[in-house]
């Protein structure tokens, strides 16, 4: 079930899978809460979207979002696996029959994409007419093409189907991959192609845009084993570490507006290919930053794509922002083709997305009249109902020096923004531990200090993001000569404390003896004595 756990891993994110049950707040790039199962008196448990992991400082417990649920929940791995299913929407029943079968059908998918891609480029390269409109009319570049792997798919209807049949691929094959059509052939012809390229570099699906006015202007690859258009993010591979350094992404409507604002110098921009906002895009982007910026249009669809961001966006910290100044132009693409430094300037003249819906509000109803004064404020107040308490309050007050009102003449918005709490099992699981061997061992991997060979070194992903974690939470920023010091005194905590079980369980022995049994009796009391002797060394 490797490829069942990974399709759920894919759909749900950890923090919001974790803050079912416990109530999480932002902490820079993870999020913090109180320990489920009681045990702490500050916020001990840490959740991290970047490595997907969890770790319980108070209870020295971790893992992911199935070993969570176990825990919590008290059952089996099993049944988490059908609750995350469920949740994530993912059908186990497609994952019957053994993890490599499924594996088997998605390495051969990604392999006749990544050959359906080089064929594209191939004729591309070949088709001067299709090159002048790539070239002069798109005014894409030789590095843009290249880097966005653009192609062109010919107008014959098998002319890809007979070219993967040749590299031995069947049409099951070509139909898992998205590329058949319904009557078994080429599922695109005579477009330009974009390949979707997932997180990892590989081709998972394509975007398809008509060379003259015909409909429809796009055609996208259908969902696919690879391809979820609920996830996948146009451009994040090519914009992944221009986010990263310089801490902003870009969301524009067209995929065709990404790869001009790549070429045009912003290379931050990404879109959700043929699909609204989803919650798992932003998630997604938010593990990167949380400066999220809305280059939508300013009409009513683009208006109501803010408003669901904004909902969506909840308490995960996230600054969003809207970039709207486009100088007469109807989109970014438009824009760049008059200018680049027109497009980088509105990047950086973007409005708090709030404002800008406050606007458009303003815009819509006569605020003069009594029933325009009521439904800008009703809207406004279902809106601000998705802002933390702070920003609730600032917003507040501008609506009500907006319609001349009192705050507190304010309608409260109905609903509660805010998730109920599931009630938590609490089992065994949960007991106290104080985690000295985690971090030790977190010293040993992390910090480069002590021996190895002494220690067995875990081997699993998660653990070790876990002790990743151990190690920022206590010793970032510590100097080597205060690890081998920190180290030492873990060492020795460490073995006083299995001195202490042992004793323990020795003294659980002795009551459990009769009195005939003196010998025993004796011979437990001086291994006691022993132990103690060497605790006091």
């Amino acid at each position: 079930m490797n490829d069942a756990k990974e399709e759920i891993r894919a759909r749900l994110a950890i923090e919001d899978v974790v803050g079912q049950y416990i109530e999480l707040k932002r902490k820079g790039r993870t999020f913090e809460g109180h320990s489920p199962w009681g045990v702490d008196k500050t916020p001990s448990f840490m959740v991290s979207p970047e490595k997907g992991i969890w770790h319980d400082f108070s209870a020295n417990r971790g893992g992911d979002i199935f070993s969570f649920v176990m825990e919590v929940e008290g059952i089996s791995f099993r049944e988490a696996l059908e609750k995350l299913a469920a949740q994530a929407g993912v059908d186990l029943s497609k994952y019957k029959g053994g993890d490599k079968e499924v594996s088997k059908k998605k390495a051969r998918a990604k392999e006749a994409l990544e050959l359906a891609c080089k064929y594209y480029q191939v004729c591309l390269a070949k088709n001067k007419p299709v090159c002048e409109y790539v070239f002069y009319k798109r005014n894409l570049n030789r590095a843009t093409v290249k880097d966005f792997r653009i192609g062109y798919s010919p107008k014959e209807g098998k002319a890809l189907v007979e070219f993967l049949m040749k590299k031995g691929f069947s049409r099951q094959e070509m139909a898992d991959a998205g590329l058949l059509n319904r009557f078994n052939g080429d599922m695109f012809r005579g477009r330009m192609m974009v390949p979707f390229i997932d997180t990892t570099g590989n081709v998972i699906g394509f975007t398809a845009r008509v060379l003259d006015k015909s409909e429809p202007k796009y055609l996208n690859t259908p969902e696919t084993l690879l391809f979820n258009k609920g996830r996948f993010i146009f451009g994040f591979y090519q914009a992944k570490e221009a986010i990263r350094k310089n801490g902003f992404v870009v969301i524009v409507e067209g995929n065709m507006d990404v790869i001009s604002s790549h070429q045009a110098g912003v290379r931050e921009a990404v879109a959700t290919s043929g699909t609204a906002m989803t919650e798992m895009h932003l998630k997604a982007l938010s593990k990167l930053t949380d400066d999220i910026r809305l280059a939508y249009d300013g009409d009513e669809a683009g208006v109501k794509a803010t408003e669901r961001a904004i909902k969506m966006a909840g308490d995960l910290g996230i600054k969003l922002s809207v970039i709207s100044d486009y100088g007469g132009a109807k989109d970014p693409d438009e824009l760049i083709q008059k200018s680049a430094d027109l497009w980088m300037k509105a990047v950086e003249k973007r409005m708090p997305a709030v404002d800008w819906l406050l606007e458009k509000y303003e815009e819509r109803f006569d605020l003069k009249t009594a029933d325009g004064k009521q439904e800008y404020s009703d809207l406004a107040m279902e809106l601000l109902k998705y802002l933390p308490k702070v920003r609730q309050r600032h917003y507040r007050q501008l609506v009500a020096e907006k319609l001349n009102v009192e705050m507190s003449d304010l309608s409260e918005a109905k609903g509660d923004a805010k998730r109920r709490l599931k009630e938590i099992k609490i089992t065994g699981n949960g007991r106290k531990n104080d985690g000295i061997l985690d971090r030790i061992l977190a010293i040993l991997i992390y910090g480069k200090v002590g021996d190895a060979e002494d220690f067995e070194i875990p081997k699993e992903k998660d653990k070790l993001a876990e002790l990743e974690m151990v190690f920022e939470k206590f010793y970032n920023g510590w100097t080597k000569e205060n690890l081998e010091i920190e180290f030492e005194e873990l060492n020795k905590k460490a073995k006083d404390k299995i001195v202490d079980i042992e004793i323990e369980e020795l003294k659980a022995k002795l009551s459990s003896l009769s009195d005939d049994e003196e010998d025993k009796v004796n011979e437990i009391l001086q291994k006691i004595q022993d132990l103690q002797k060497t605790e006091k060394k």
